[in-house]
């Protein structure tokens, strides 16, 4: 089988647009002057991310039929991530991103995506089922169940990849994508038996499952069926729990620039211990110390580190 049919080690699913964040802080968006260019969603991140350790990946996501698409399309290239999976949408524009960044916790996001994305358009057909059943590991997101098609799509997924390890479902909940809370967590519902992993902040386990203690949270979730729950703690650090251990990890400190990009910067570090093998404390660390690095840089996807970057940070306490 030649590199271009096989399935990749990594399969990201969702959201994918154009990032354009302030080169000045500390000031809202009417007084901002100048912008980064970035590829930027969470899912399009962590396949970049997890590229960044070597890996094949790819993502399947959908852009608009327009400049911003092609620079996409182009960027997945550049950064190393498979973009065979990335349809061309007729109907709906590339969405753009903005925020602000006001360090060292304050980082309003503003999205547009209206009247819909094409990364919420994405249909089973653009992907082959074999890549789907094949891939190492395969990256969805609570964002991808908010509307349809891509809702459904997410359930042929999840039905075509007959929970075979690893299958991670990133909780990441955005409320702007939502009609409300219990209308998220009716649609995690009927998924999370369908997954071996789970990660998530504290706000995004509780919707998910109806509990803020993270101990209660991960219990609950692996009482549904999940194989590994994660739940990230901001600085307070990340646990995580299977049947038979529990590993808490401390959170790495860092001098924030802009925290957007510190939990898909873990998500791809996460996906590179789980297929390397590693023993849970080790992955957690190296996770850690990603989202870290992420942290104390201004964009997303092109501040995702190395291997020995992160290495650096565990091993030399750098």
């Amino acid at each position: 089988m030649n590199a271009a049919s096989a399935a990749p080690e990594v399969l990201a699913v969702g959201r994918l647009g154009v990032d354009l964040y302030p080169l000045q802080d500390g000031v809202g968006l009417a007084e901002v002057t100048t912008f980064g260019k970035y590829l930027g969603g969470s899912a399009a991140n962590v396949s970049v991310a997890a590229a960044r350790y070597g890996h094949r990946a790819a993502l399947m996501s959908r852009v608009g039929d327009d400049p911003f698409g092609r620079y996409l399309l182009d960027e997945l290239t550049r950064l190393g991530v498979e973009n065979r999976y990335v349809a061309t949408d007729e109907d709906f524009k590339t969405p753009i991103t903005f925020c602000e960044i006001f360090p060292p916790d304050d980082f309003p996001l503003y999205f547009y995506r209206e009247p819909a994305a094409p990364d919420l358009q994405i249909r089973v057909a653009d992907v082959e089922a074999s890549a789907v059943r094949d891939t190492s590991l395969l990256w969805l997101t609570v964002t991808g169940l908010s509307e349809e098609p891509s809702r459904q799509t997410h359930f042929d997924l999840l039905e075509r990849r007959s929970r075979r390890p690893h299958t991670v479902l990133d909780l990441d909940y955005r409320p702007m994508f939502w009609p409300d809370a219990v209308a998220a967590r009716r649609q995690i519902d009927r998924v999370l038996d369908a997954v071996t992993v789970t990660v998530g902040n504290l706000e995004e386990c509780e919707v998910a499952v109806g509990e803020s203690d993270p101990h209660r949270a991960a219990d609950a979730l692996l009482e549904r069926g999940v194989e590994l729950a994660i739940v990230k703690q901001g600085p307070r650090g990340v646990l995580a729990k299977t049947r038979d251990e529990q590993v808490e990890v401390s959170a790495h400190p860092v001098e924030v620039v802009n925290g957007l990009g510190a939990g898909d910067a873990f998500g791809g570090a996460l996906c590179h211990g789980l297929l390397e093998g590693w023993p849970l404390a080790r992955t957690l660390r190296y996770a850690n110390a990603a989202g870290g690095i992420v942290a104390g840089r201004r964009e997303c996807s092109t501040a995702m580190p190395t291997l020995d970057e992160v290495a650096r940070v565990v091993d030399g306490g750098a």
